[in-house]
């Protein structure tokens, strides 16, 4: 039988291992992947890309007063160049935005325009979100 728990009402949400999803005891994951809580990062809109080498390209608008943003997330590199192709984006698509957490945020509707440029620096690009 498995050791992966399905589900335990004692444990609660962040009961398991966000990756294995074992008990926290008896978790073989990194001692970091063990310290990381289950759920979303608070940048971003509450989202968080799987470490699979696919940049996802959102559009949200959730705790904006519905100002549509576009968010990139799942690029891998120092966040210095993280920081250098978050300027790059914002100047293609002549607005602002920002990079928290390793969360591109670029404001306006630019899902298409965003996604083209990184398939062509390239990035495997997936549309992600509404």
């Amino acid at each position: 039988m498995s050791e992966r728990l399905v589900y335990d009402s004692d444990l609660g949400p962040s009961g398991a291992c966000p990756r294995c999803g074992r008990r926290r005891a008896a978790c073989v994951c990194a001692p970091r992947a063990r310290s990381d809580a289950p759920g979303a990062p608070p940048a971003g809109g509450g989202l968080r890309a799987p470490r699979d080498g696919v940049v996802r390209v959102w559009r949200d608008r959730k705790q904006r007063r519905g100002k549509v943003v576009t968010l990139v997330t799942g690029v891998p590199g120092a966040p210095d160049a993280l920081e250098a192709l978050g300027v790059e984006l914002k100047r293609l698509c002549g607005s602002g935005g920002t990079v928290k957490d390793g969360v591109i945020e670029v404001q306006g509707d630019h899902r298409e325009r965003v996604a083209a440029h990184l398939t062509r620096a390239g990035y495997r690009v997936k549309l992600a979100g509404g």
